[in-house]
């Protein structure tokens, strides 16, 4: 070979050389880009992915607040009421003598008692219930042989309740 076909093998290979290290730069440029790419979509999926959820949090806490807020109006205005249904069965229990009058009192109370239970309204603490601190206050206790323990014996004021929230707790006596 002669010195003129060596310089251009040389030349040829060293041509060869820079074309092989600009496809290899170019590779890595675009496996680069295609890593940056990749990472900047990975961020903004997971930055959709949090605002979605944040709104779907936001929706059903909004969707409570508007139960909650009904059910503790539904309570404040049966609080308010409470007081009639105590007078009411007040004066049923006082003994009179004009028929008409515990009549007109009998009605207006079914009437009262009829609109609590269409707004949903349970009444509770009777004679006789087992007492359950998480919906009676007792205020009295007796021993008596004849009921049970933690039985309720006495009830002063009766307590109501709307699903799980309970209005006013019912005061009673607990026997033993």
């Amino acid at each position: 070979m002669s010195e003129k076909e060596k310089n251009i093998t040389a030349e040829a290979s060293a041509e060869e050389t820079e074309v092989t290290e600009e496809v290899v730069t170019e590779e890595s440029v675009s496996e680069a880009a295609a890593e940056d790419f990749k990472e900047k979509y990975e961020k903004e999926h997971d930055s959709f992915l949090r605002l979605a959820a944040e709104y779907d949090n936001f929706r059903k806490r909004s969707q409570k607040e508007k139960d909650a807020s009904y059910t503790n109006g539904k309570a404040d205005t049966l609080n308010k009421l409470l007081p009639v249904y105590d007078n009411l069965e007040r004066a049923m229990n006082q003994p009179t003598e004009d028929a008409a009058y515990k009549k007109g009192v009998e009605l207006t109370m079914n009437g009262l008692v009829k609109i609590f239970t269409d707004l949903g309204v349970e009444i509770f603490g009777e004679v006789g219930e087992q007492f359950d601190p998480n919906f009676h206050n007792a205020v009295m206790h007796t021993e008596n042989d004849e009921l049970g323990e933690n039985v309720i014996s006495q009830v002063f004021q009766k307590g109501f309740k709307t699903g799980e929230k309970v209005i006013r707790f019912a005061m009673v006596q607990v026997a033993n």
